[in-house]
């Protein structure tokens, strides 16, 4: 009899599955509206060395921070839908205005396929982070409008203080490949200047994939007394536990990466090399019709 293989599982309840009907080695899925997710993909890369990994980037409708909430959940199944169609065993929703929006959606919609979204990560990591309890939470208008982060954050620490503030021109800068001089400066002041003083947070959540790569620039504004939180760090481990409690890790050493996106692949490998910190050529790059 064919021996179901394990994985450390840190903890819950282990869920075998059999693997003469499931495939391990599939990839797991990851999708933002544009370019940002793939600062979640390198920390999912970093920590999952044996895992697979198709990255669909929604470039042509992106950003959808500006979207009605119809509208993103409508863009988040039709993504899965193709991610699902090409095979993957996870799905991490890298994006976090389609966490906060659709995540109950595609949820509902695949109920046999795990889904991780990348809010409860960011926030679990803030309020460990925090010593006063006083956190400020900068996203889209979408993000903060809907208050997940505010909401998963006073969930876990009901006695924490969360002042939330969209910051909508930091996707295009970052799409740009915007990340550092005077223009990021200049909008990173004009959103941030006054925040630490009015607030009197010490902690900062990054509530967008994106603006991870403006770190630089808002930890000069905000100064050093606040620490900034990424949750693509987090999330990743997250996805890590997911795979071990359902026993799905990979365990072979030849790793696929793919990447794709409805629009632009020169200007998504151009980019995307400098979230990725690793060069990406046009031809990596497939685009899709969704």
């Amino acid at each position: 009899m064919r021996s179901v293989p394990t994985c450390t599982i840190p903890s819950g309840r282990r869920h075998l599955i059999d693997m003469n009907d499931f495939d391990c080695t599939l990839p797991i899925g990851v999708f933002d509206s544009g370019i940002g997710g793939l600062t979640v993909l390198k920390a999912l890369t970093e920590s999952l060395p044996r895992e697979s990994f198709v990255y669909l980037g929604d470039t042509a409708r992106l950003p959808y921070g500006t979207k009605s909430a119809k509208s993103i959940t409508r863009y988040a199944l039709q993504t899965t839908s193709l991610l699902k169609e090409r095979g993957i065993k996870l799905l991490v929703v890298a994006c976090n205005t389609a966490t906060a929006v659709s995540l109950g959606a595609l949820q509902e919609a695949y109920p046999g396929l795990p889904v991780i979204g990348v809010i409860r990560p960011g926030a679990e990591a803030a309020c460990r982070a925090s010593k006063g309890g006083r956190i400020g939470v900068i996203g889209t208008e979408s993000t903060v409008n809907g208050g997940s982060y505010e909401r998963e954050i006073l969930r876990i620490r009901p006695d924490a203080r969360v002042f939330s503030r969209p910051c909508p021109l930091f996707v295009p800068l970052a799409e740009e490949g915007w990340c550092d001089g005077e223009i990021a400066h200049l909008v990173s002041r004009r959103y941030l200047g006054s925040m630490v003083e009015e607030t009197g947070i010490d902690t900062l959540v990054l509530g967008c994939t994106h603006f991870p790569v403006l770190a630089e620039a808002i930890q000069n504004v905000v100064g050093p007394g606040v620490t900034l939180v990424d949750s693509a760090r987090t999330t990743a481990e997250f996805v890590q536990e997911m795979l071990a409690r359902r026993d799905i890790c990979s365990t072979t050493t030849e790793r696929r990466l793919s990447f794709l996106a409805t629009d632009g692949a020169e200007r998504f490998a151009r980019v995307g090399g400098v979230f990725m910190h690793n060069h990406l050529d046009p031809s990596d790059v497939e685009i899709v019709d969704l």
